[in-house]
C-alpha cells in the first residue's frame, strides 16, 4: 500500500532532532531548524513511533479511518474522547498491529468497535497526514460497506455508541454536535453530495 513522499527542498535548514520524551503511547520530540531569517527555531512534534532520526518523521502509517456505509446510511459513532473530555462523533477508526495488513485493521476495528463485518471494499486510499501541526502520525481512510448486527467488542477505557444515519439525520448532526474533523468531512460529503 502507499507511504508518504519524501519531502522536497525547503528553505529552512534542520539544525537538531531530540526526544525530550517519552510516554506509553506518545513519544515526544524537538526539531531545531534554522528558519528563512536566520534564526534559531524550535519546534515540537509527538509521534506514536519511535523516531530514531530527523528522516524516520512521517514514516510508517499508524492506523486507519473507516467511512461505512449500509443501504444508504453513514455508520458513525457517538464516542467518548479522553483528548477532549466529551462526546463527539466519530469514524470508526484504529490503530494498526505490528506486522497487520491494512485490510486486516480495517475488519478488526470495525468488529471491534461495532460488532460488523465488511461486505465489500470499496478503496483504501493512500496514508494521510492526520494532524500536521503537532504529530507526524499518517493513517490511511478506508469506504467500505458494511454488514451484520451492532455488537459491543470494545475494550473498558472505551464508551461507543454506533448507529447508522441517514442523509437527513446527518445533515442535522452537522448543524448541532461536535464532531472530530474527519468524521465531519465525510458526514458533510455523504448529506449533501
Amino acid at each position: 500500500m502507499g507511504t508518504i513522499p519524501e519531502r522536497k527542498d525547503i528553505a529552512l535548514e534542520f539544525l537538531n532532532f531530540e526526544k525530550v520524551k517519552d510516554g506509553k503511547y506518545l513519544k515526544n520530540y524537538e526539531i531545531t531548524y534554522r528558519n528563512k531569517s536566520g534564526r534559531e527555531k524550535k519546534y515540537e512534534i509527538v509521534s506514536r513511533r519511535e523516531l530514531e532520526s530527523i528522516e524516520d518523521v512521517g514514516g510508517a502509517p499508524s492506523g486507519v479511518s473507516i467511512v461505512a456505509t449500509h443501504e444508504g446510511k453513514l455508520l458513525l459513532l457517538h464516542e467518548f474522547r479522553m483528548g477532549v473530555n466529551r462526546t463527539i462523533y466519530n469514524l470508526c477508526a484504529g490503530m494498526l498491529e505490528q506486522g497487520e495488513k491494512i485490510e486486516d485493521c480495517i475488519e478488526r476495528e470495525l468488529y471491534e468497535e461495532t460488532g460488523l463485518r465488511v461486505k465489500r471494499m470499496i478503496k483504501i486510499l493512500p496514508p494521510s497526514y492526520a494532524a500536521v501541526a503537532i504529530s507526524d502520525t499518517t493513517t490511511y481512510i478506508a469506504f467500505v460497506e458494511v454488514e451484520g448486527e451492532f455488537d459491543d467488542h470494545t475494550s473498558d477505557n472505551e464508551e461507543i455508541e454506533a448507529r447508522f444515519y441517514s442523509r437527513e439525520e446527518v445533515k442535522k448532526l452537522l448543524e448541532t454536535e461536535p464532531f472530530s474533523s474527519r468524521a465531519q468531512m465525510a458526514a458533510y460529503f455523504f448529506a449533501y453530495y
